[in-house]
């Protein structure tokens, strides 16, 4: 593997045996679990940043604060406006052992969709207590993981997050929430209740790095796309092409719209913060032209792919056999992302949620 700042004689060389159509194998690697970012930096801007430029084949190694010095006037960054709820709650089953329920989905007024621990156990029907709040019983099994569950007529279920809800961490953080998990495990966007997982891209922004941008006349722009648990899922089958994803809710305002075209025919560029907003702009972009719109996706982005309304992307480094990663590789080329992800392992880059993040210029 190549010195971190020599990288271009790899791709190269490896230039020719770029495939068609790739398998889930091809998108495996070994990651030394000591990598795995338990915990946030100090302050979100001292994460380390991998520049990796797919023009001229190179990668650097900045803090992400630097990112003020990769933008230029005229460009636009896109950030997810989703907010983390406190999804993760206990409950007891009616025969006095304990479940641990993920809220993931409201489908009416009293019924959610849910993920529940242990999944086996709980059949329709099964009773769940949530101390003085209240019951809910499981009304279904949906397939994936996922059941339907329905509260008692009149429980509050904000309320009921609001005091027996906690910050749904990832399960590669082998830790209990604290409080400040709260705050770090948003973004400074987050405004709309949705997400059981943070868009992880954003969390490197603080208000003060965005002033910076703004002042170098960079512009902002919001997307909405509310996380599900799926984001966790790593694919499972052989072929990508047979993964399936779970639905998640979009909604790119007017507004954006408006913000992207202008921007692409003034001949800025368009940055996407995270998979989230990369996901929600192709889908509302079609011969380069980007248009409103919202509903549910289960929009799985895998190379060989060709992006239209996205110029750069920022990123975190992803799981093994991900979706997300399968993404990145796709924006980025298949052997520079897999090549720069093993830089960033021999540089000790820090992974996953909590960890630093990539820029693809």
């Amino acid at each position: 593997m190549p010195p971190a700042d020599t990288a271009s004689s790899y791709f190269m060389t490896n230039s020719a045996h770029r495939k068609a159509s790739y398998r889930t194998e091809d998108f495996n690697y070994t990651l030394p679990p000591e990598l795995i970012a338990q915990s946030p930096v100090a302050t979100r801007d001292e994460s380390r940043l991998l520049v990796l430029n797919r023009q001229i084949d190179t990668v650097e190694h900045k803090e992400f604060r630097d990112i003020v010095d990769l933008g230029g006037p005229g460009d636009l960054i896109v950030v997810n406006s989703s907010r983390v709820i406190p999804a993760r709650l206990h409950a007891t089953r009616d025969n006095g052992r304990t479940a641990e329920v993920l809220l993931v989905h409201q489908t009416s007024l009293n019924t959610w969709r849910v993920m529940v621990h242990p999944g086996g156990k709980l059949k329709v029907g099964r009773q769940l207590h949530f101390e003085s709040h209240g019951d809910a019983e499981v009304t279904g099994v949906l397939g994936g993981g996922l059941r339907e569950i329905t509260f008692d007529p009149g429980l509050d279920v904000n309320a009921l997050m609001a005091d027996l809800g906690s910050v749904p961490l990832p399960p590669y953080i082998h830790r209990e929430p604290e409080d400040a998990d709260s705050e770090r495990y948003q973004t400074i966007f987050a405004i709309e209740d949705g997400s059981v997982a943070a868009p992880t891209a954003g969390l490197h922004f603080t208000p003060e790095l965005v002033t910076k941008l703004k002042n170098k006349g960079i512009d902002f722009a919001e997307i909405l796309l509310h996380v599900g648990p799926g984001t966790f899922k790593p694919v499972a089958v052989e072929d990508p092409q047979d993964h399936e994803m779970h639905s998640e809710w979009y909604r790119l305002p007017e507004k954006t719209a408006r913000l992207v075209n202008r921007v692409r025919e003034s001949r800025g560029r368009v940055w996407a913060v995270g998979s989230t907003a990369a996901r929600v702009l192709e889908i509302c972009t079609s011969d380069s032209i980007t248009s409103a719109g919202s509903g549910w996706t289960s929009k799985f982005i895998f190379p060989p792919y060709e992006f239209e309304g996205v110029d750069v992307l920022i990123t975190n480094f992803h799981q093994p056999r991900s979706s997300l990663l399968m993404l990145v590789t796709a924006f980025g080329g298949y052997e520079r992302v897999m090549a720069a992800y093993d830089t960033a392992i021999e540089a000790k880059y820090r992974f996953y949620s909590y960890g630093d993040a990539m820029v693809i210029v």
